[in-house]
């Protein structure tokens, strides 16, 4: 899971949910589990 200061290029992509966990903000991509992304 990579730890990115912007996920905007990762919403885009085909299958991704973002999801806010904690006060922590995710991408989650069940198609492709390596766009999986953490902010704050």
């Amino acid at each position: 899971m990579k730890v990115r200061a912007s996920l905007r290029s990762l919403k885009d992509k085909p299958g991704a949910k973002v999801v806010r966990r904690r006060g922590k903000t995710f991408v989650i991509n069940k198609l492709n589990p390596r766009w999986k992304a953490r902010q704050g």
